[in-house]
């Protein structure tokens, strides 16, 4: 990129750009940082991007967590998330590999399919979906939530992970079979490792979105203890907001962000690399 900017005026208006960017990015985690840290007093009678008065009011973060249970949503988000992720990759990564390596009548459509399943809002289908997870008595359950969620992100795993497999070469398969592996085994063994950088960038992505997600958590958990984060954020908003704690609610924030944020940290690089790996064949 620096090599393809020559002009040292472009290149000062592209640098410029990306400095406004990262602050329009990081001044939000700072500020919600700062409240986090101030009683009731500093938001009434500071101005909202004033600095805390000392002490700083770390105590914020232990009444959140002790007080609210914390604890038990954020072991309930760590399930959900989890185990959907877990599920939506092996299930996509699988239709992927059927898609990508086999052809059979309806191939291209299913695969089309998938893809315009992408464009369609899921929150169109909360209704139903709501009178079909009551059907199977899986309101108010975990394994219900990880159910819907590892659906909702299958579309978009098929999609990234389709191009992986047609990228790997066709002789991998035929030595594998000629050494008396059945198709599973060939799959589970070869395919599916050879498939990592995908894998990885669908994972991240899909914990990204699953971390955060509110509205289907909301319809489908209407019981406290299997509150996830953003769902329980949204009541303590809504509590918050009449009894003035708003220092508190901000450290409930950061308890969301902060394992968000170090996973995007960690992980960036695989993420970019892997969709371009994807797409290269």
């Amino acid at each position: 990129m620096r090599n393809a900017i020559r002009n040292p005026v472009l290149r000062a208006v592209f640098y410029a750009i990306l400095v406004l960017w990262g602050v329009s990015v990081l001044y939000p985690l700072l500020w919600t940082l700062l409240d986090a840290l101030k009683d009731n007093r500093q938001f009434f009678f500071h101005l909202p991007w004033a600095l805390p008065d000392a002490p700083l009011l770390w105590s914020n973060f232990s009444y959140v967590w002790n007080k609210y249970n914390f604890d038990t949503y954020f072991f309930n988000s760590l399930i959900v998330t989890g185990g959907s992720t877990l599920l939506g990759l092996l299930l996509s990564a699988s239709t992927a590999y059927v898609l990508a390596r086999y052809k059979f009548k309806g191939s291209g459509a299913l695969y089309l399919l998938y893809i315009a399943s992408m464009m369609v809002p899921f929150i169109l289908a909360l209704i139903p979906l709501f009178f079909l997870m009551n059907s199977f008595h899986l309101i108010n359950t975990e394994i219900g939530l990880i159910f819907v969620y590892a659906s909702s992100v299958l579309a978009f795993g098929i999609f990234v992970l389709v191009g992986f497999f047609r990228s790997l070469p066709k002789e991998l398969e035929e030595a594998s079979i000629i050494d008396g592996a059945s198709y599973y085994g060939t799959f589970f063994r070869v395919m599916l490792p050879l498939s990592q950088p995908g894998l990885v960038t669908v994972g991240i992505v899909n914990v990204l979105n699953i971390w955060n997600e509110y509205i289907v958590g909301t319809i489908l958990l209407n019981d406290p203890k299997h509150y996830t984060l953003p769902v329980e954020i949204g009541v303590m908003q809504a509590e918050m907001q009449y009894r003035t704690e708003w220092g508190p609610l901000f450290a409930a924030l950061l308890f969301t962000i902060i394992p968000v944020l170090i996973v995007y940290i960690a992980f960036q690089r695989k993420i970019a690399s892997g969709i371009t790996a994807g797409a290269i064949k």
